[in-house]
């Protein structure tokens, strides 16, 4: 199992969905999401209305007949339905806000969230922007041990198509996820979780009554969609349970920041905040940065050191061995 059986995966759902959005003529998203439905339903293709063609359907028969789920690990899964996805926003050119998680982005998530939250093998997670999962699957299949139980994730989205993908790559990798169509910002139907992660949409929240009610808010107009979501994040957070969140690095010089900075010392203790490689970005000011916060109570404490700095490349393994042993080192100094 490796690369070659991702890209035969893949291969299999593109032209399966490329064969529905022609006969369909739907979207590429949508026609991804029938076909993950057929794979899903044992290679049954689902008719309606005589569509598709009998033609096609055969043809379709013929590519779900050779995959293989049960070969696959549940990443080489997840890394194959990101190739298709990745397809379907070229293909119809979604925007910014709503473009997946990139992998690297999700490793570096996932490792300081196994690196320093402590959580316990029962661990429940948060993703309040979900999307089409990748961020939240990347974390629950690093963290995720063999033998035992099935940790749960909570995804929430106001995107149906992106939460309809979201549901079918979390049933092919066999993930224990629910996911719930709604406004991140309103009264959520999760429970409390271990922790959050979340890769945040930048901009304005249209709804100023209910951003009203989050002490991040703005004094006047729109409020920051990010401010409002980290702050709605660690409220679905466990005391002394912790928080990551993908900012932009420039998060705490907009005008706003003073009354997040306010909220979080009141309410939790920033951690750290580390710019992510500057070669995945295209430009300084497209950086972005992950944001480390951690719940007061239980045994929570401010670190006595921030974490401040950038990753170093991921192409440079021993500078990452040696962050990774700085890091460790932190923990035992700011948080043990």
């Amino acid at each position: 199992m490796g690369q070659a059986d991702v890209g035969e995966l893949y291969k299999h759902l593109d032209t399966t969905t490329a064969l529905l959005k022609e006969d369909l003529d739907v979207s590429y998203m949508d026609a991804l999401i029938e076909t993950s439905e057929n794979i899903l339903d044992g290679g049954r293709v689902k008719v309606e209305d005589g569509l598709p063609h009998q033609q096609v359907r055969d043809q379709l028969s013929e590519q779900y007949n050779q995959i293989k789920l049960a070969q696959l690990t549940t990443d080489e899964i997840r890394q194959a339905m990101q190739l298709a996805i990745l397809r379907g926003e070229r293909t119809d050119l979604i925007q910014a806000n709503h473009q997946m998680t990139p992998d690297s982005i999700g490793f570096l998530v996932a490792y300081l969230l196994e690196a320093l939250a402590d959580l316990p093998s029962d661990a429940t997670l948060l993703d309040p922007t979900v999307g089409t999962g990748n961020l939240l699957y990347t974390v629950l299949n690093r963290l995720q041990v063999a033998d035992e139980p099935a940790l749960t994730a909570y995804g929430v989205d106001n995107d149906d198509t992106m939460l309809a993908l979201a549901g079918v790559s979390a049933r092919l990798q066999q993930l224990n996820v629910e996911l719930y169509h709604q406004d991140a910002i309103s009264d959520l139907v999760v429970p409390q979780v271990s922790a959050s992660v979340a890769d945040l949409p930048i901009g304005y929240y249209p709804v100023d009554e209910r951003a009203a009610t989050f002490a991040t808010h703005a004094a006047t107009g729109h409020s920051y969609a990010h401010h409002l979501l980290i702050e709605q994040s660690m409220r679905y957070t466990v005391a002394g349970g912790f928080g990551f969140f993908v900012v932009p690095s420039m998060i705490f010089k907009s005008e706003e920041a003073k009354g997040l900075t306010k909220w979080m010392t009141s309410a939790t203790y920033m951690q750290g905040l580390l710019n992510l490689p500057r070669e995945l970005f295209s430009s300084e000011a497209a950086q972005k940065a992950i944001l480390i916060l951690q719940n007061k109570g239980e045994q929570a404490k401010q670190a006595k050191r921030i974490l401040l700095g950038e990753f170093p490349s991921l192409k440079n393994q021993a500078g990452f061995r040696r962050f990774t042993a700085e890091l460790a080192q932190w923990k035992q100094q700011n948080l043990a």
